[in-house]
């Protein structure tokens, strides 16, 4: 019966997985498909879903769509995270100054979460889509996190990945990874071009707490084509300036934090 009830839930996590920002709205048949499910087990799941408020169905298209119920999730999911509270004011700032996309990003288990981002109005921009989860080893926020977690919580993470490349520039070796993971630690702050978006690059900067362990991860984002040496060792500075602010609203002190952003 236990068994049963898990299995139920699973594939209801399954059925809201498969709403995305590309696909917001889906029929009961395309649903079935990407999960190989039936057509009537999907039905009666979706049916559910949406009697509780979770979902909601198109009455043109018969189609589903997210409820309002997951909007009200997301509102709770949101105010436990003093973080963005605290980070929001300087990352407005950094925002204003950089006109490039600025994002927030926590641990989950083993991936990264974005909690916060202001787009760049810059027509040619990169998005960090809120609430999307992504592997540690690829891209600057990923590698950041994963360099400033205690060595037993970063060699387990490592441990337990299986490597999959996103672009030809995916860092898929473990001993590379672990000594890119070192630089990043020495000079405080991580880039990265190319690793999970080909035509992306990025600098990221740890938020500590008072304990000097790791709260969150902020970074600069934008068009490779953007991020020139001199772009990057501009940005490094100014990244980890910003995130030493937020740390020390944490209760980070100076000695603890990384200031330093230098190099590549």
């Amino acid at each position: 019966m236990v068994s049963t009830g898990l299995q139920t839930l699973n594939h209801v996590i399954d059925v809201l997985d498969c709403f995305t920002v590309e696909q917001p709205e889906l029929g009961v048949r395309e649903a079935a498909r990407r999960l190989n499910l039936s057509v009537s087990t999907t039905g009666r799941l979706m049916s559910a879903l949406k009697e509780a408020g979770v979902l909601r169905q198109n009455p043109q298209t018969r189609a589903y769509q997210l409820g309002g119920k997951v909007l009200a999730w997301a509102e709770v999911y949101s105010a436990t995270f003093d973080i963005r509270q605290i980070a929001l004011p300087a990352m407005q700032e950094l925002f204003r100054s950089t006109q490039e996309t600025i994002s927030l990003y926590v641990l989950e288990g083993n991936d990264r979460v974005c909690i916060e981002r202001l787009e760049s109005p810059r027509t040619v921009r990169i998005v960090a889509r809120i609430g999307r989860r992504l592997p540690l080893y690829a891209g600057s926020a990923g590698k950041l996190m994963l360099a400033f977690l205690p060595p037993n919580r970063q060699e387990e993470i490592i441990r337990s990945t299986v490597f999959k490349p996103f672009t030809v520039n995916t860092i898929t070796d473990p001993e590379i990874l672990r000594a890119e993971l070192k630089k990043i630690r020495q000079q405080g702050f991580a880039y990265s071009s190319g690793e999970w978006i080909l035509e992306a690059a990025g600098v990221a900067a740890p938020i500590l707490d008072n304990r000097g362990e790791l709260q969150a991860c902020l970074t600069i984002s934008g068009p490779a084509q953007r991020f020139t040496d001199e772009v990057v060792k501009t940005y490094s500075r100014v990244v980890l300036q910003v995130a030493g602010e937020i740390s020390r609203h944490l209760g980070c002190s100076n000695e603890v934090f990384p200031a330093r952003g230098e190099g590549r």
